[in-house]
């Protein structure tokens, strides 16, 4: 096979390293009235999403859930309406009739999509419901603030009595590594894989479950097809967040290859890329205080980029296999 021209567009990108710089810690040393019955806040997240089940137009549930995350925040328990990141802790908001009375229903589900408990809220009458004023609203959310609290209260004693050291920070960090999406052939498993070693050989404990991570990172790939040259050009984007829903920072890695050598096999391709992207990554979680600094290292240095490496030996890429119509 021919020698690959590897033309590295923008080698790589390391993007809003907020670790770099002291972070926020809004409920440190002041636990509030609600987080206080939790001994300490959460080390997480929670995340509301915009409620579909809650008998509400789509501008009054995303109404509700800022106001159920304020609520929460106003206590000092961290909370965002938003969709959740790997990390997150989720809430589900649904609602239901009773005869003239509306039933709202909180579910909390943990990051693996494990239930860990659900509670009523206070009946509301079903023409405040349906007109969703921001007052109703407001009162709603006070309601539920409270309830939210014990649930969490209740997963938190339960995890810390079946597994001490899952809350431990000591040590290497924890790292979940979901399955890498958008790839073609076998590049999703493929690039999981080798991140999961990669990573592993950085010194993190890596994990395929969230349960007692500190940080996770996300792959996502997609690929732009270039006729005029007769290549493709691959886009692998990294993502590292924080427990707390902190997103860290990224690290992306371009390359054009012919087109149709990824679409079956990545090989030694994969190898190259998450190899070269671990030490992206590493970065990341050392900025953000995952590893114990360096002796000698410069607080807030510039990290060492990351490209999309190829391998070595051009002829260990995959045979081109035409494109499917």
């Amino acid at each position: 096979m021919r020698a690959l021209t590897r033309r590295v567009f923008a080698v790589a990108a390391l993007l809003a390293l907020a670790a770099c710089g002291d972070l926020p810690q809004p409920f440190r040393g002041n636990p509030g009235g609600m987080a206080g019955a939790l001994t300490a806040p959460p080390a997480y997240r929670l995340a509301i999403p915009e409620p579909a089940g809650a008998l509400l137009p789509a501008a009054r549930a995303a109404a509700f859930a800022e106001a159920l995350s304020e609520t929460l925040l106003a206590n000092e328990v961290p909370a965002a309406a938003t969709a959740p990141l790997p990390l997150d802790w989720r809430l589900t908001v649904e609602a239901s009739l009773q005869g003239n009375s509306v039933v709202p229903r909180y579910r909390l589900t943990d990051p693996d999509g494990q239930a860990q408990g659900a509670a009523e809220g206070a009946l509301i009458p079903a023409r405040d419901w349906s007109v969703a004023s921001a007052d109703t609203l407001r009162a709603a959310a006070r309601d539920a603030a409270p309830r939210v609290a014990q649930l969490l209260l209740r997963a938190e004693a339960a995890r810390k009595s079946s597994d001490p050291a899952a809350l431990s920070v000591a040590g290497p960090p924890r790292i979940f590594v979901p399955e890498v999406r958008g790839a073609p052939g076998d590049g999703n498993r493929a690039l999981t894989v080798r991140l999961r070693e990669a990573l592993a050989q950085q010194g993190m404990l890596v994990q395929d479950v969230t349960e007692g991570a500190r940080f996770a990172v996300t792959g996502q790939v997609d690929v732009v097809n270039q006729p005029r040259t007769r290549t493709q050009r691959i886009e692998i984007l990294w993502t590292v967040s924080r427990r707390d829903g902190e997103d860290l920072g990224r690290v992306l890695q371009l390359n054009e290859v012919p087109a149709g050598v990824l679409e079956r096999f990545w090989g030694d391709v994969a190898y190259a890329a998450a190899t070269e992207a671990a030490g992206g990554v590493r970065t990341v979680v050392q900025n953000a205080g995952g590893f114990p600094p360096e002796p000698g290292a410069a607080p807030g240095a510039p990290p060492r980029p990351a490209g999309l490496a190829l391998p070595r030996d051009p002829d260990a890429l995959p045979t081109p296999t035409p494109p499917t119509e």
